[in-house]
């Protein structure tokens, strides 16, 4: 009966619950308080953005050219698959970093058709590489 009216502690800076606003009791007598949560809720929201930021797209031009090393001719079918790809990865970052802009960035598919050994599955992957 004793622990019952003892005050509660955050478990992760040691703060009494007179010292905070709340105290949040977790499982095992863990205890957590706003600002530590805050704090939390800072540094995960930083790690984030680093890790978008670290995410560099190529232009449609270096893709085109990393295409060319590995595939002769085709140039109109690589110059569209190069823009797509781009795009794509474009809208996803897009998505990601949950802008609130007004440009919204459409979801495009691409049909490749051509007679049997004109490259249509090594363009694909050569692109998946």
């Amino acid at each position: 009966m004793e622990n019952y009216h003892k005050e509660q502690h955050c478990s992760f800076c040691g703060r009494g619950a007179s010292e905070v606003e709340k105290i949040i009791s977790g499982p095992n007598g863990i205890n957590i308080c706003n600002e530590c949560i805050d704090e939390c809720v800072y540094l995960l929201g930083k790690d984030e953005k680093t890790a978008n930021d670290g995410m560099s797209l190529y232009t449609p031009k270096e893709i085109k050219e990393k295409l060319d090393e590995y595939i002769i001719g085709q140039d109109s079918a690589k110059r569209v698959l190069s823009v797509a790809v781009y795009n794509h990865y474009k809208r996803i970052n897009q998505m990601r970093s949950k802008s609130n802009d007004d440009v919204v960035i459409e979801k495009s598919n691409v049909l490749l058709l051509g007679p049997t050994g004109s490259g249509k599955t090594l363009l694909a992957k050569t692109l998946a590489q």
